[in-house]
């Protein structure tokens, strides 16, 4: 993984003098609220409901053992012993005290971490696979080109103050894992028939009030030119895109006001003067960029172990774990798991300060010490060796980490709802349980197959529901707390926004309605039919006309 340089060091250093003396300013009056806002923010620092909340950066989703037990730490003493989380692939503490969040800004930086443009109208972390540099299906690494971005766009005083916030996400594989259609822009990794790498780019994705599935605006992008042709998306959107408004304030709103054609003649314009400028990216930057992210240090491990392939003859709860928690590798002794943070009766997501401890452990026993961060909220080891899953399989269930039920319907993806955001209409957390504790029979969740089911708060979207096979968004309806159900979104390369199936339900509701919607599948699908493939065959009413108009 990246390791700081001195001037990286030396950035995140003084970004925490600075806000430590932002902080006493504001404590002692000296900063009014208003001036004080947009500071702490630029730190991550949220007023949620209850307490301040910390957001803290996780760069493309890759951690170090070392930092996730700091993590840890910083849980353990200064929030109330653990972390959620987020599907950005990010850590919030929710129980921050505001005083004290320099200290834990000044901690982060001494692990090479930091809270920098985890909010704000910026250039907000940049996303990727969780699988990245590891998947059998990858072209090439997006890693180092995250990395890249990410120095470019880190503190970058033109886009500090966009029209509103800015997400970016960089996928390497055949499959899209990173959701790259549903981001502002989103790249995926490309290599022409000369053998050229680059990219083929999307612009004016977005879920929140207004959902749109990115659009292709260059089939192939050199990578020399990735940071020419960013920056000339982003000179577009700051000189165009509406202030008067924030709800009509994101690059997908200019996209479609624009028409793809008319904002692409503008890039294309505003590329013009950069293309082939100082701003190409030498060789010899991928090459040293690269060598950050190669492993040397990996033992060989044997594809056809007989520990492994004994464990996986004599137990079924091990063998049913393998079968969803863990994933090819491009090395055939090797494998990447997932370890889940979906167990029935914790909410999705958050992870103790003692299961952190623990994943720690597990990465530098059996995984050489890195574990990446998932957008659906789970933790990745990418470097397991086949031999050592029985073990680490023992590991993960002490820790309450080995649910196999990755891609099921219980591995809910969801933000913290009405239980911590202030800008929540209805809480999440506790229908999530609901809908986990009534379907949490293993044997049912196998039959019906992998399904995603996606929960929000509000229209926001931060659990992504827009894009769930089932997606649950909460509303307010007469100040109490409703439940609107959508179908048939996904990711991926057949990339889809979920349609609403009718009027909104009460919360106590939804696992009814979910068990109805199961129903209909069970009942229509063909052989191995998945649930997203038979909505999409058979349409809403079939689905509609089982919640709403009958049948016992």
């Amino acid at each position: 993984m990246y390791r700081y340089n001195e001037t990286d060091q030396r950035l995140v250093d003084d970004r925490v003098v600075q806000f430590r003396d932002q902080m006493a300013r504001f404590l002692d009056g000296r900063l009014a609220e208003d001036e004080f806002r947009p500071l702490r923010l630029q730190n991550g620092l949220y007023i949620q409901r209850h307490a301040p909340m910390l957001r803290v950066a996780i760069p493309y989703g890759t951690l170090a053992a070392y930092q996730l037990r700091k993590l840890a730490d910083i849980a353990r003493r200064y929030d109330r012993g653990y972390g959620h989380f987020t599907t950005r692939s990010n850590i919030q503490f929710n129980w921050v005290r505001l005083e004290e969040t320099p200290d834990i800004l000044a901690e982060l930086a001494a692990v090479q971490m930091h809270a920098i443009q985890t909010s704000g109208n910026c250039i907000r972390n940049i996303t990727t696979d969780q699988f990245a540099g590891v998947a059998a299906d990858e072209l090439f690494d997006p890693r180092p080109y995250c990395e890249i971005v990410r120095q470019w766009s880190t503190l970058a005083p033109e886009f500090l103050f966009l029209p509103r916030k800015f997400k970016i996400a960089i996928a390497g594989g055949e499959e899209d894992r990173a959701a790259v259609r549903f981001h502002d822009i989103g790249a995926r990794a490309r290599v022409a028939e000369d053998g050229r790498i680059g990219f083929q780019v999307f612009v004016g994705g977005g879920l929140g009030r207004t959902p749109m599935v990115g659009q292709c605006l260059k089939d192939f992008l050199p990578r020399e030119e990735l940071l020419n042709y960013f920056e000339a998306i982003l000179r577009v959107y700051n000189r165009y895109g509406r202030r008067d408004n924030k709800y009509k304030a994101r690059i997908k709103i200019l996209v479609k006001d624009l028409t793809l054609e008319g904002f692409g003649r503008e890039v294309e314009d505003e590329w013009a003067w950069s293309r082939g400028g100082p701003g190409v990216i030498a060789e010899q930057t991928f090459d040293d960029m690269a060598a950050f992210f190669a492993r040397a240090d990996l033992p060989p491990a044997d594809a056809a172990d007989p520990v492994y392939a004994a464990a996986l003859a004599g137990s079924r709860a091990f063998a049913r774990w393998v079968e969803r928690n863990v994933a090819a590798h491009r090395d055939p002794g090797r494998a990447i798991v997932t370890l889940s943070l979906k167990k029935a009766g914790s909410p999705p997501g958050d992870a103790t300060a003692e299961q952190m401890d623990g994943v720690a452990e597990l990465a530098e026993r059996f995984g050489a010490g890195e574990i990446r961060v998932s957008h659906e909220q789970n933790l990745v080891l990418p470097h397991v060796a086949r031999r050592d899953l029985p073990a680490l399989w023992e590991g993960a269930r002490a820790l309450g980490l080995a649910t196999p039920n990755i891609g099921l319907l219980t591995d809910v993806v969801c933000c913290p709802g009405g239980d911590f955001c202030s800008l929540a209409n209805a809480r999440s957390i506790p229908v999530a349980a609901a809908v986990q504790q009534r379907f949490e029979d293993l044997d049912y969740q196998f039959d019906i197959g992998p399904l995603e089911l996606n929960m929000s708060g509000c229209v926001n979207a931060c659990g992504h529901h827009h894009i769930g096979h089932i997606g649950i968004l909460g509303v307010d309806k007469n100040n109490e707390e409703y439940y609107q159900v959508t179908i048939g979104g996904r990711e991926g390369t057949r990339a889809a926004i979920g349609k609403v199936i009718g009027p909104a339900f009460a919360a106590q509701q939804i696992p009814y309605v979910i068990q109805r919607l199961l129903e209909v599948y069970l009942a229509l699908r063909h052989e191995g039919e998945l649930f997203i493939d038979a909505v999409e065959r058979l349409g809403l009413e079939p689905f509609k006309t089982r919640v709403y108009g009958g049948g016992a």
